[in-house]
């Protein structure tokens, strides 16, 4: 079944059940049977994205068409988790122990993953600009004949994206504004009730001087411990598995876009192996974060899978540039037009993906605000109850 089709029939189901009038003898069994439902559908999401990459060569891992799924999944597990945690429930049920700790816990991952998304949205566009330096090289390879002007044009294209994408990954900060305005006020310790149409606004296109994807990506993964004992199966666990999806989605995001800061990314996933939904996540981390490893030891421009064509393909041309002699061999202008074609290509799956990704993330930022506030809505009426009763 589809992801959004087994969505809606689980959304379905927790309202449908939760409207009804239903003895107190079933309603545990029905909770428990519901919780159990919501990690089956994380591992099965998360089992997709990890068997795509070697059933569809279209998609491969860290690709842009492969990110818009992941975000997507990311998407439907939320919609579940907030039906999971406040659909139809009493408002005292997430005021209590443990919840009352791992819910303003999650909600602090919550406010830094904002962030995150800012600076995602803010390297797509830095993404944009190696297209259009990768397109220009196209342009002008493709003329026919080929002369010394067209190779000149080319060359100047590519050793600029080159630099670009080099300059980009190692400190996105040389070539934008340090100055940025915050998504979110200060946060107190208990959680309190902050409206999305003010404290909640979208960040100017550039992040602060010292602001790193690193350590916001660390900061996320901290304190997150696997419930044990009754809290296994209780709500805990959910908070438990929406949390680890936020660090995951977040990191790989981070690893595949350009972000500023990315120097010491973590590689260690704090997931007990277990866990039947923990399974593909942490083989997908597995694989990304071998890649980054290589990446970090080479330094090369990210892994987005289109980014690392374009660099293979732009050092070949560059290569080509500097020994082009006219008239050229045919076995060499051959040889230039399969990877002339290879770089049009990429070109044209960056321009129909780009635009969507970044409007999935800016869809996801707008998203987690509403949840937020949803909650933290929850706490204010539980503490009114709680009140009341005193």
């Amino acid at each position: 079944m589809p992801a959004t089709d087994y969505q809606g029939s689980f959304l379905g189901r927790i309202s449908i059940r939760r409207n009804q009038v239903m003895a107190m003898e079933g309603s545990h069994d029905q909770e428990v049977e519901d919780l159990e439902l919501f990690q089956k559908h994380v591992g099965d999401r998360f089992n997709d994205l990890l068997a795509s990459p070697t059933e569809d060569g279209n998609e491969p891992l860290l690709s842009i068409a492969w990110l818009r799924r992941l975000v997507d999944m990311f998407l439907c597990c939320e919609a579940e988790f907030k039906a999971v945690l406040l659909m139809g429930r009493d408002p005292c049920q997430i005021s209590k122990p443990p919840l009352d700790r791992l819910v303003p816990e999650f909600l602090e991952r919550v406010v830094k993953s904002l962030d995150i998304c800012n600076a995602v949205s803010l390297g797509i566009e830095s993404v944009r600009n190696f297209q259009k330096l990768a397109e220009i090289a196209v342009s002008a390879l493709e003329h026919r004949p080929i002369g010394d002007g067209q190779i000149r044009r080319a060359k100047k294209a590519l050793n600029s994206l080159i630099t670009a994408m080099t300059v980009e990954d190692k400190d996105p900060s040389n070539t934008k504004s340090a100055e940025r305005s915050w998504s979110f006020g200060r946060r107190s310790a208990a959680p309190n009730k902050e409206r999305a149409s003010g404290q909640f606004r979208s960040l100017s296109w550039s992040m602060a001087k010292g602001w790193s994807a690193a350590k916001q990506i660390h900061a996320m993964s901290s304190n997150l411990t696997a419930p044990r004992g009754a809290e296994a199966s209780g709500l805990a666990m959910p908070v438990f598995i929406m949390s680890n999806a936020f660090v995951f989605v977040m990191w790989a995001l981070v690893a595949a876009i350009p972000c500023q800061e990315r120097n010491g990314l973590a590689t260690h996933f704090p997931v007990p192996r277990q866990l039947p939904w923990a399974q593909p996540m942490i083989g997908l981390h597995e694989k990304i974060a071998e890649d980054w490893k290589k990446k970090e030891k080479k330094g090369s421009p990210g892994l987005l899978f289109e980014m690392q064509r374009l660099e293979k393909l732009g050092q070949s041309l560059i290569e080509f540039a500097d020994s082009f002699q006219f008239p050229a061999e045919a076995e060499r202008l051959q040889e230039l037009k399969e990877q002339v074609e290879e770089l049009a290509d990429i070109c044209g799956k960056m321009e129909e993906d780009l635009a969507p990704l970044q409007q999935q993330i800016r869809e996801v930022f707008h998203r987690i605000v509403r949840s937020r506030t949803e909650i933290l809505d929850v706490f204010e009426q539980a503490g009114k109850l709680s009140s009341s009763t005193v």
